[in-house]
């Protein structure tokens, strides 16, 4: 009889043929900013926190020594500072600019990331710059929204980002912010790319964090469709095209499919963003005793990873990598 329980049959030999490992390598860990001196905590997100300057210094210095290697940056903007034309994205001395140049100078290797999206900062709530048309019906305005993303990856990049990551979904702004940074200078500058970014449920949490919720309408003429596989191959070739040094698939655990199908499409790292939902409905069920919060946890992480994510973007990441 053939007996492949043998290979099971110790944690030893477990480990031998295990096909999908995790480290803490594998982690970005997102941070919420905002520019006040103290934190506070987020009651739509438990165990995640709004952070000063000072107290995301010292997270992200707790998180480099655990073996985390990245961290990404997400602002929560005070309302007087929201205008329609987003112009506070690419303010030299905005929130983020002076978070980045803090994280750089206390942790010179550690890699910093930053949203590069108008929702932090459009007193509309949307990704990008909005209009209404000839009915009265508002739109969300491609090519005029790309031209300021491109401004506001150039002043993360002169403040020091090591990476910048359009989260937005505007058509063609993969090519326009690596044609900004190269003529500027900045070739070094990478670009993670949200490649696939579906108009999700699950992201709610999140825009309670960020309080960034859209005033009117939603997102769906500019994320896409949860229920197309195929339209995600062509965002990856034409981010892949156009200049991307990673993409990534967001939402993560309800798209492994997507996850698997893209990273046979391309030879570019892959990430996958384990999103405010998804860490939510594990620590709500964990909280009333229905999970292990920490089995669950790092199962859901090995589900993303098997799947062929090479990158993890994940509110667990300090918890995660503590377990391993």
């Amino acid at each position: 009889m053939i007996r492949p329980r043998r290979n099971r049959k110790s944690p030893a030999v477990r480990a031998l043929v295990r096909e999908t490992t995790l480290s803490a390598s594998d982690f970005i860990y997102p941070l919420f900013v905002h520019d006040k001196n103290t934190d506070e905590a987020i009651d739509s997100m438990p165990g995640c926190t709004r952070w000063s300057i000072e107290g995301l210094l010292k997270e992200a210095g707790e998180a480099q020594a655990l073996g985390i290697p990245a961290v990404v940056i997400f602002p929560a903007i005070s309302e007087d500072l929201k205008s329609s034309d987003a112009a506070q994205c690419y303010h030299d001395e905005g929130l983020v600019p002076r978070a980045i140049k803090a994280l750089k100078a206390a942790y010179p290797d550690l890699c910093v990331i930053t949203d590069v999206a108008l929702d932090p900062y459009n007193s509309d709530g949307h990704d990008g710059l909005v209009a209404k048309n000839e009915h009265g019906a508002i739109e969300i305005i491609n090519d005029e929204t790309v031209e300021v993303l491109c401004q506001q990856a150039l002043c993360h990049a002169r403040a020091g980002a090591d990476m910048v990551s359009p989260s937005d979904m505007m058509d063609g702004r993969v090519e326009a912010i690596r044609t900004t940074l190269d003529s500027e200078g900045y070739q070094d500058v990478s670009i993670l790319a949200y490649t696939a970014k579906y108009a999700s449920a699950y992201y709610g949490p999140f825009r309670g964090a960020l309080e960034s919720t859209p005033k009117a309408g939603d997102k769906k003429t500019y994320q896409m469709d949860p229920a197309n596989v195929h339209e995600a191959i062509r965002e990856t070739l034409l981010d892949e095209e156009e200049g991307a040094d990673i993409i990534m698939v967001k939402p993560a655990g309800p798209y492994l499919d997507v996850i698997s199908q893209v990273r046979n499409a391309t030879t570019l790292p892959l990430a996958a963003y384990q999103v405010s939902g998804e860490y939510l409905m594990i620590k709500a069920a964990a909280k009333d005793g229905w999970l292990d919060e920490q089995a669950v946890m790092m199962e859901s992480l090995i589900g993303i990873k098997r799947a062929g994510a090479d990158i993890i973007v994940t509110y667990f990441a300090k918890q995660a990598a503590r377990c391993l």
